[in-house]
């Protein structure tokens, strides 16, 4: 049985993060939230939620900004302490469709072993910089895992197994930024996890706060791709020998 919790990395969304746990307690779930060196204000939002909720969420805040992946990577050790098995991540910012998390997690009970994801299905509030760097690495995960079957490696909407997570990190420290997203989901592929996708509403609101860096966030994005294209070089046999036995993409 799915032992389960909520994981929600959090950088100065002081204003919508309140919104974000409400649609999170009908669960009855841990909700932790992992506040990445982020503002007074969004400290004291926090601060507000931990003591409204003190039985469902439990805030661990890091001393200085490591960046997304560093703590989504913080939030699946702080679950893993608590003995919990699964882990939904799901943004701060009200960009995703809460009302899809039961699809995730009966998909989780029935695939406990595999990580599941959100395969955005975008509106036109997409930016068009945005919509063609998702295509750009759609582009490098297929050749880097020589398939089709992964669909979407930059949502982060998915709910983690804990520990073969935890695993993959320990033995290749991906990066702790925007570029952890893709190469976990990467590697975990390599190591034979099971993936399966669960199309959902994603939205960029109006108003709302991107901490993509462009220059410095696909410049981190490419070096990653050169290296994980290196690494699939060096695993090409077994994912030849993969995608033979399965006779498909």
């Amino acid at each position: 049985m799915l032992q389960r919790c909520f994981v929600i990395p959090i950088y100065n969304h002081h204003d919508t993060i309140a919104a974000t746990v409400t649609q999170l307690l009908p669960y009855q779930l841990p909700i932790i939230i992992i506040d990445d060196g982020s503002d007074a204000a969004t400290k004291e939002a926090l601060a507000a939620l931990q003591q409204q909720y003190p039985q469902w969420v439990a805030v661990h805040h890091l001393p200085v900004n490591t960046g997304k992946g560093g703590a989504v990577m913080e939030g699946l050790r702080q679950a893993h302490q608590r003995g919990l098995t699964h882990a939904l991540q799901i943004d701060a910012d009200g960009q995703h469709d809460a009302n899809d998390i039961p699809r995730f997690w009966d998909c989780a009970a029935k695939h406990p072993e595999a990580l599941i994801s959100g395969a955005p299905q975008y509106d036109d509030s997409i930016p068009t910089a945005r919509k063609i760097g998702r295509q750009i690495t759609h582009f490098w995960v297929h050749i880097e895992t020589l398939s089709l079957q992964v669909k979407d490696t930059m949502c982060g909407f998915r709910v983690y197994p804990v520990a073969a997570t935890l695993a993959t990190i320990e033995a290749h420290c991906p990066g702790a930024r925007m570029d952890f997203d893709i190469e976990i989901m990467v590697r975990m592929y390599w190591r034979g996890i099971a993936m399966y996708f669960i199309p959902t509403k994603v939205i960029y609101p109006e108003g709302g706060r991107s901490h993509f860096q462009g220059l410095a966030d696909n410049w981190r994005i490419s070096k990653m791709h050169t290296r994980l294209f290196f690494g699939m070089l060096l695993r090409l046999p077994k994912l030849l020998a993969r995608k033979c036995r399965r006779g498909t993409a």
